[in-house]
């Protein structure tokens, strides 16, 4: 039987011994290499975890390719969509500055289009690391080709795949087979300009998609998830329905510049709309790539359900949709277009789509050639507003300090200050908290949660072998217990899987939950999964942590840091997905990427305290 204090001594070893002598150790303990897979405690406290080797899964050799994307054209306009070139025309502010019209109090630029191009939403069809994910679940699922590639350009490429739909097509994002006997099927990432599916993906979630999205009375159910909007087809090409905010439109120039009809609807204003692909449920697979038998579905992504449980929902104490914190209102009248007769509009929601994913748009800016990015898109003023917009996401607080004998005990409080849990969404994504003491003398005597330069975290179990994760604490006593705060999937059965269309539940969602949100009263699509669940410290919003952090030897008073540090992209993760790169190329391209960008983290929250 592997105790408490024998997974304690193993996983200091393993940041001590090599791998192969880290390995030899273990083997002699356990008779072999076998592995747990999940938190094993039900009582609240931390499990006696079997972990494998470390290094166990060796990364083959990286062979360092890019992804080559053509330039996409789009200022198409055709029978169902325009593309947001032809929007910017008018949504878009040239003048001279000091003359503009589409700007704030302060003179920021607000122009649609380019707050939005710079945008996560927009690039959506070039994202390598969603190319990476695709691409494997392909090669793993190849039964599931067709389901697979409509599923992801539902929300990915929006306007290609509802293209397809209305002209009777396919849609396929890479190529399959072969010229030479006669099966090659070319999937439209290596398509040009020339190609209007093409055109049509790279633009992303676009302009004329969103505000196409009817309001046809399923917005909000579960039918209407998973990619379920509609996008209604008028015969006439000017009557194709624009629905924007303001009850007022002017018509007529619209009408004839781009061939829409604006009409006003408070739909496009709510998170019902949103909800339309930010709630993913998907139909899990078993190995034979067929459909898990008693699994209606798995709620891979459920950021619409976490919020309607939430204190931000409608009706609740501090109703706010989404549109109200990732599209901020401007703060004076505004002139939506700089061209016809429409005068400023109160309230104007900037176009601007904060977001979480810094590190993704820093890869877009270092590889924009590769991936096809237009020129003049600037990725860093966007990355310096959402790095303020995660600023006030959350916030760590040192809410006592005590010296106990040799010990210096801390008590941190995390608050989640977004209306759905933190981090929400894909699962890759995860926030950890990093401590650090030092003493009078300036000698760090404790951390706790380091980041290291490739982005694996000391201490954290899933970074030294992806098929283990880090359980969820409650008191931690040692180094090598770290918080993290991330969504563990699991499969059919019962084993921890990175595959998306593999996972059937979650082995551990300590993910912060959102004010108001009881973890004992909320649906099973957005449970609390793990040891988090007897957590009495953690709820509504919440979690209380205590450190017993060993001093001795130190020399008073002690400096204590506190930090909440956000990933989208958990080491352990990666390794699992690039153990492919040898024999899938979009997940060895996406490696090039991310060994190449240095941005491995964001800080969300920071606390300071001192204690003799």
């Amino acid at each position: 039987m592997v105790t408490d204090t024998f997974f304690a001594g193993i996983v200091r070893q393993a940041h001590r011994l090599p791998a192969v002598a880290f390995a030899s150790v273990f083997l002699a303990a356990c008779g072999g290499g076998g592995g747990g897979n999940a938190e094993q405690g039900v009582d609240g406290t931390d499990p006696a975890l079997v972990i494998p080797p470390a290094n166990l899964i060796a990364l083959p050799a990286h062979r360092g390719l890019e992804p080559s994307i053509a330039l996409a054209n789009n200022g198409f306009n055709d029978d169902h969509f325009a593309g947001a070139g032809a929007c910017s025309t008018c949504h878009n502010d040239e003048a001279a500055e000091g003359d503009k019209v589409m700007v704030d109090s302060m003179g920021r630029d607000l122009s649609i289009g380019k707050a939005w191009e710079s945008s996560t939403m927009a690039n959506a069809a070039r994202d390598p690391y969603w190319h990476a994910v695709v691409a494997a679940e392909l090669d793993r699922f190849p039964t599931a080709e067709r389901e697979i590639n409509e599923t992801c350009t539902r929300c990915h490429a929006p306007m290609a795949n509802d293209l397809a739909r209305k002209e009777g097509f396919d849609i396929q994002i890479f190529d399959t087979g072969s010229v030479e006997d006669g099966t090659f099927v070319q999937g439209f990432i290596s398509r040009d300009a020339d190609d209007a599916t093409f055109n049509h993906a790279m633009d992303g979630v676009s302009c004329s998609l969103c505000h196409q999205i009817a309001d046809d009375g399923n917005l909000g159910t579960f039918e209407s998830m998973t990619g379920g909007y509609t996008v209604l087809f008028s015969p006439v090409k000017d009557e194709r329905p624009a629905y924007g905010q303001y009850a007022d439109p002017d018509v007529g120039y619209m009408k004839t510049q781009v061939e829409f009809t604006p009409v006003g609807s408070g739909h496009i204003s709510t998170s019902e709309t949103c909800a339309t692909c930010h709630n993913l449920n998907t139909t899990p697979l078993n190995e034979a790539g067929e459909h898990v038998e008693g699994v209606s579905h798995f709620a891979e992504q459920a950021t619409f359900t976490e919020w309607q449980n939430s204190d931000y929902r409608n009706g609740g104490p501090q109703q706010a949709q989404c549109q109200t914190c990732h599209m901020p209102r401007a703060d004076q009248d505004v002139s939506i277009a700089s061209a016809g007769t429409a005068p400023p509009r109160p309230n104007f929601a900037e176009h601007s789509f904060l977001a979480a994913n810094t590190v993704m748009q820093q890869m877009m800016d270092d590889y924009r050639t590769q991936l096809g990015v237009p020129e003049g898109v600037d990725f860093q003023e966007s990355i310096a507003r959402n790095r303020a917009f995660l600023a006030e996401s959350a916030d760590v607080i040192i809410n006592n300090t005590a010296v106990d004998g040799d010990n210096l005990v801390v008590d941190v409080q995390v608050i989640n200050h977004a209306g759905h849990k933190l981090p929400s969404g894909y699962h890759s994504r995860r926030a950890v908290v990093h401590v650090l003491v030092t003493d009078a003398n300036g000698q760090l005597i404790y951390e706790n949660g380091k980041v290291n330069a490739d982005g694996s975290i000391d201490g954290v179990a899933d970074d030294t072998n992806p098929h283990v994760f880090e359980p969820h604490h409650n008191v931690i006593t040692d180094a090598t217990q770290v918080q993290v705060y991330q969504a563990i999937t699991g499969d059919a059965n019962g084993d921890l899987t990175h595959s998306l269309l593999a996972a059937t539940h979650f082995l551990k969602d300590n993910r912060l939950t959102p004010v108001g949100f009881d973890k004992n009263a909320v649906p099973d699509d957005v449970a609390v999964a793990g040891l988090a669940t007897g957590d009495e410290n953690f709820n509504q919003g919440t979690d209380l942590l205590q450190y017993h952090i060993p001093v001795n030897g130190g020399v008073a008073p002690y400096n204590v840091v506190v930090e909440l540090l956000y990933q989208p992209f958990g080491y352990g993760h990666l390794q699992d997905l690039f153990t492919r790169s040898d024999e899938i190329d979009q997940v060895d391209q996406f490696r090039t990427i991310y060994e190449n960008t240095t941005l491995r983290f964001e800080t969300l929250a920071s606390d300071f305290a001192t204690t003799n």
